[in-house]
């Protein structure tokens, strides 16, 4: 492949000059030593990109909804797998075995998946999102406030790191895509071949909205002085390099958003309970050793402390020796059996070892592993040369002082962790915090009394605690594994930032407003109806109307029912539902809430169906649930009760025949009181389907 490796910009592929391609950085193989590309940016128009995004991206992703969006992340997600063959092959040069590559690349699939699923799920099919409830803010309910979410008119740029190219980029871009954010990616060199070969597959399919995304492959020293107010970027790497750019004056005083995710010394915490021959003990165990293999320990998320008991710590370096012994194999992930591959590059091994050495001069001895190179030879079979790849062996540090700064501040970013011993949970929650901050502790405990002591003090130090134990040991995702539906990040070293956790992640790229104004124009503003808004009653039942006719404030409004203590009693026997309140007339009398025996709500709600229902078949397919239901005014016998339904908000389904259809129902007695509001779910077919001829 030995060729200059281009970037994706202005909706076109871009290679410098020849001059500057022969300069550019060689990247090489990881265990051979081969060059594999060359990567340079000299020559790339960094700001025209950046306003390609602005102006064309921002235009093509603002003409569809959340959902037309989420449907292609499914597409995307479908046509990566298509061809995910062709991106292990590539993971492999990287130095990542067939399971690192998995972690990497379905995972990065899987993240397109979810956020597909959950924008069509938990968003609506449209471009606002409302955030919270309806605000009054006039007796008479004709002001009315709420927050809604828009997206950022700029671009998400992110600056991400070498150990995950494809994880790591589409976990950044599908969020910023489902908000209608474009996506300028940055990948780091080492890997980057990886991510442009990711970012071919997309553009190839068809399924970008035109300057959706970019890739820039190579350095970008002039970055921050292009960005501007509506920009934000992502940031994954080192806490130094992080703290560098966020002190740009475009973050500082220009309004770019910075979030970041940093190195950090991840805990592991062995429960006073979890004794050997214990399930917690052997899963901490399993756990350990997989955290400092899987991707050589190039992970943010790897374990980096061992915090066990002092009575325990023997017992765990003997176990740990031995799984490494029985399961761990040093070489090139190409080789049969090999379950351990090298470093990124021989850079990132010297580094290792660099660390390692400051541990070990702060009092850490090496009792598994050794800083020696292994002898790991690869030759190619053109020259009969052969090439050190850049390989080191799992290693574990023990340190008899707990207190050794270098323990909670060192990290060696690569198959090396550190085992300390502590008395009791206050001192492991202590040492834990000492790491200054932290993706990710997992405590393996069977005891949920310590479960809790620990939670109490760890928490606030952690963006994730994972608890493991016989119970979820076998189904448990593991200590080092980011899920799309999780928060991502951590507090103080590792970087304050926050990405993933859902649509929590969406909304990051996005700016909430409060929103002021008339029921009316809260209306037109949100595409959800509000209370005194104009609606349409009478005329065409609502339930007769396909989505095609159906309009916000369509309303069905009922006519009365009067209960009776009959009714009451009725409902109470047929359902078995015979509560004082609605049985015992003394009893329900003493209960401050009711005057006497009152109507069951859920009667009152059965009631209200038959009054708005239009009971032949027609475009209304189901009613899937109701949402957000309150009683408000008990309902005696001889009261009255009538239902105001009103559409609320129609949202078609992008890939269905039918739609989502939320009603406002309001229940009222005979005093035009408020009995009870809620939600009716309903789902409804997109057209009429025509009647059979006669």
């Amino acid at each position: 492949m030995n060729e200059i490796l281009p970037s994706y910009v202005n909706g076109a592929w871009w290679t410098p000059d020849a001059a500057a391609a022969a300069s550019g950085t060689e990247v090489r193989d990881a265990s051979t030593g081969e060059v594999v590309a060359r990567v340079s940016t000299d020559g790339l128009d960094l700001g025209a990109a950046l306003e390609h995004a602005r102006t064309v991206g921002q235009a093509s992703l603002g003409r569809l909804t959340f959902h037309q969006r989420a449907v292609l992340l499914k597409q995307m997600a479908l046509a990566l797998t298509e061809r995910k063959a062709e991106l292990y092959a590539l993971s492999s040069r990287t130095g990542a075995t067939k399971q690192d590559s998995w972690v990497d690349i379905d995972g990065g699939i899987g993240v397109l998946f979810t956020y597909s699923g959950k924008g069509r799920r938990e968003m609506p099919n449209s471009k606002v999102y409302v955030d919270g409830a309806v605000e009054s803010l006039s007796k008479d309910g004709s002001f009315l406030g709420r927050h809604i979410y828009t997206r950022l008119p700029g671009v998400a740029v992110q600056i991400n790191a070498f150990n995950f190219p494809v994880w790591g980029s589409l976990e950044k871009f599908a969020p910023a895509f489902l908000a209608g954010v474009p996506t300028l990616v940055k990948p780091a060199t080492p890997t980057g071949y990886l991510a442009e070969a990711f970012v071919r597959m997309l553009v190839e399919s068809g399924l970008l909205p035109e300057g959706s995304l970019q890739l820039v492959s190579g350095s970008v020293p002039d970055l921050f002085d292009h960005l501007r107010l509506g920009d934000l970027v992502a940031f994954t790497g080192s806490a130094s390099t992080a703290e560098r750019l966020r002190s740009h004056d475009s973050v500082q005083t220009g309004g770019v958003r910075f979030t970041s995710e940093t190195d950090s010394i991840n805990a592991s915490v062995l429960g006073t309970d979890a004794i050997e021959g214990t399930p917690e003990f052997d899963a901490y165990v399993k756990q350990l050793v997989v955290e400092m293999t899987t991707k050589a320990g190039q992970k943010c998320t790897a374990i980096r402390r061992a915090i066990v008991p002092a009575a325990s710590v023997d017992a765990v370096v003997d176990a740990v020796r031995t799984r490494i012994a029985e399961r761990v194999v040093v070489g090139d992930p190409r080789a049969e059996g090999v379950t351990m591959g090298p470093l990124a590059s021989t850079e990132q091994r010297d580094e290792v070892l660099r660390q390692v050495a400051k541990l070990q001069a702060a009092g850490g001895e090496l009792v598994i592993g050794s800083t020696d190179v292994p002898s790991v030879m690869q030759s190619d079979g053109a020259t009969g040369a052969t090439f050190d790849g850049a390989f080191v062996a799992p290693m574990l540090l023990r340190f008899a002082d707990a207190a050794s700064p270098a323990l909670h501040e060192v990290e060696a970013f690569g198959p090396v962790a550190s085992i300390v011993g502590y008395g009791t949970l206050d001192e492991a929650t202590a040492l834990v915090a000492r790491g200054g901050g932290s993706l990710v502790t997992s405590v393996a405990t069977h005891d949920p009394e310590v479960a809790v002591a620990l939670a109490s003090g760890i928490a606030a130090y952690n963006g994730r605690v994972l608890f493991l134990d016989r119970d979820d040991a076998r189904s448990s995702t593991g200590h080092g594994s980011p899920l799309p539906n999780l928060v991502h990040g951590g507090p103080g070293r590792a970087g304050g930032g926050e990405e993933l956790g859902g649509i929590r992640a969406v909304l990051h790229h996005m700016q909430r407003t409060a929103v002021q104004g008339s029921p009316e124009m809260l209306t037109a503003l949100t595409g959800v109806w509000h209370q005194g808004a104009a609606s349409q009653p009478g005329g065409v039942h609502p339930f007769r109307k396909s989505l095609a006719e159906l309009r916000l404030g369509d309303q069905v409004v009922s006519e009365s029912r009067t209960v009776t203590l009959e009714d009451i009693e009725t409902f109470a026997e047929f359902t078995g539902d015979t509560f004082y309140a609605h049985m015992d007339e003394e009893a329900a009398a003493a209960n401050p809430f009711f005057p006497g025996r009152v109507a069951h709500g859920y009667l009152l709600v059965s009631w209200a169906a038959g009054l708005f229902v239009d009971a032949a078949p027609g475009p209304v397919l189901a009613n899937y649930g109701l949402e957000n239901l309150r009683f408000i005014t008990p309902v005696s016998p001889g009261d009255s009760i009538r239902v105001e339904l009103t559409a609320k908000q129609i949202s078609p389904r992008e890939t269905d025949e039918y739609g989502e259809v939320r009603w406002d129902a309001v229940l009222k007695n005979q005093d035009d009181e408020l009995v009870a509001t809620y939600d009716v779910l309903t789902l409804v077919a997109k057209e009429l389907t025509p009647e059979p001829a006669a």
